[in-house]
């Protein structure tokens, strides 16, 4: 069974540039979401939650701590980093295309930041390092790439960055859950159709659906799900 996705010949050999360039539509993802941070209080966006209970209790029991490596995607203001300091795991990571967000949660937490790794930049093209994580987070970031090349540069970046028989934990709307976040449209996934397209080196473990309620009142079904990565 081949799980890693076909790329094409290499050309020939080019100087590394020393960043990434962000291609036109991370620019606007950019500028879309430091708008947001900019404006709203961060326990004011629909996403918020108090405790980030669910995941904590997923991570925890498959990458315990302190050795486990673990990254939040999208976890910029989320106070997920506080309780896995909190629990003794050491320097979890955590990266967000919004700066405003990672400033929050460092103001939030104080010194206690420096015990934490900041990466400001879209998940679709950071420069991750590979096969570094035993557990990668994603908390509604992958619902909001709506097209096949998103979701194709995705899942690239998580084989590169997750190391062979790691831990993939991500949360989704539900297909019952809202069409629309933020201003955005997002995708909805069933178990079924979220294992498709992560593909066959992701082995389903765990499947819950979260409801969700938000600042203002609303509920939001979410699908939450854990794989194991086997890489070939």
């Amino acid at each position: 069974m081949a799980c890693r996705i076909p790329v094409s010949p290499p050309n020939p050999p080019q100087p590394p540039p020393t960043a990434p360039v962000p291609a036109p539509d991370a620019v606007e993802r950019q500028a879309h979401w430091e708008q947001v941070y900019a404006t709203r209080a961060v326990d004011a966006v629909s996403w918020f939650e108090p405790e980030a209970a669910q995941s904590f209790s997923l991570i925890q029991t498959l990458a315990p701590p302190p050795a486990a490596a673990v990254i939040d995607i999208g976890g910029g203001a989320s106070v997920l980093v506080d309780r896995l300091l909190d629990a003794g795991y050491l320097h979890p990571t955590v990266l967000d295309i919004a700066d405003g967000a990672l400033a929050a949660s460092r103001r939030r937490l104080g010194e206690r930041a420096s015990r934490a790794t900041w990466v400001c930049g879209d998940v679709l093209d950071a420069a991750l390092p590979p096969a570094a994580y035993d557990l990668w987070h994603d908390r509604a970031v992958f619902h909001f790439l709506t097209t096949p090349a998103q979701r194709l540069r995705y899942r690239r970046q998580l084989e590169h960055a997750l190391r062979p028989d790691g831990y993939l934990v991500i949360a989704c709307f539900a297909p019952d859950g809202p069409s629309r976040c933020s201003g955005l449209p997002v995708v909805r996934y069933s178990a079924a159709t979220l294992g498709a397209e992560l593909g066959p080196c992701f082995m389903p473990l765990q499947e819950t659906q979260v409801l969700h309620t938000t600042p203002a009142g609303a509920t939001q079904h979410f699908l939450y799900m854990s794989f194991r990565y086997r890489a070939t």
